[in-house]
């Protein structure tokens, strides 16, 4: 992730320099303006999974503490009712899955702090017996049944949000409507999801998903002796 941040900075700061280079009254000036301007977004944004990521890698910081850090990176100032509720005795993920799950959901909270107009948005975290479930709901003005039903849409990344899902073996869910708020729901069977019930069956499985991840992981398992 790194890598690629440091690409798109180096990249960013190259074609800085070649706007500035140009007449002020050229025409190609104001484009390329734009486009930096999109640039610097973007890499804030890789800032900010990055961020999000190593938190939720450490073992001190859960995903209770990594979603609730949302918000302040997202510099929200609006008076609004934000809340994370934990259900179940909480247990380790997979790291692989880990990640997938906080992925899904910051980009599910993006949405709703700068999308939805919303006054109340709620993340649940379930650590069930059976799947691990994660859900996260506003009250404001829902997206568009079309939006939903072809997955085609400019800002709410939900196509990449349920690849993701798919890839990591999980049910994602979407409920909206106009004026009544959103819902997505990830449920992740307990046996992909926690650690501990990690069966060797699940790790092949998971190693052809993410082979570089997972061998990773692995290794590491292998080093503390565990």
């Amino acid at each position: 992730h790194d890598t690629l941040l440091q690409g798109f900075l180096s990249a960013s700061m190259q074609l800085h320099v070649a706007t500035d280079s140009l007449p002020s009254d050229s025409p190609s000036k104001p484009p390329l303006s734009r486009i930096l301007q999109l640039m610097g977004q973007v890499i804030e944004e890789g800032r900010n999974v990055v961020r999000g990521l190593r938190s939720s890698q450490d073992p001190s910081l859960d995903l209770e503490q990594a979603f609730s850090r949302i918000r302040q990176e997202l510099s929200i100032e609006e008076e609004i009712d934000f809340r994370v509720i934990v259900g179940g005795q909480p247990q380790p993920l997979h790291p692989v899955l880990r990640d997938e799950v906080y992925r899904i959901g910051r980009e599910a909270l993006i949405n709703a702090f700068r999308h939805s107009r919303a006054m109340k948005i709620e993340v649940e975290i379930e650590y069930g017996a059976r799947h691990f479930r994660l859900l996260i709901r506003d009250n404001g003005r829902g997206i568009d049944p079309g939006v939903l039903r072809s997955g085609r849409d400019r800002h709410w990344g939900l196509a990449g949000m349920r690849e993701r899902a798919e890839k990591a073996g999980a049910r994602l869910i979407v409920r909206s409507r106009a004026a009544a708020g959103t819902e997505v729901e990830l449920c992740v069977p307990s046996q992909i999801a926690f650690q501990c019930q990690f069966s060797d069956r699940w790790q092949r499985w998971l190693a052809k998903l993410y082979p570089r991840k997972a061998g990773t992981e692995t290794t590491e398992a292998k080093k503390e002796g565990r």
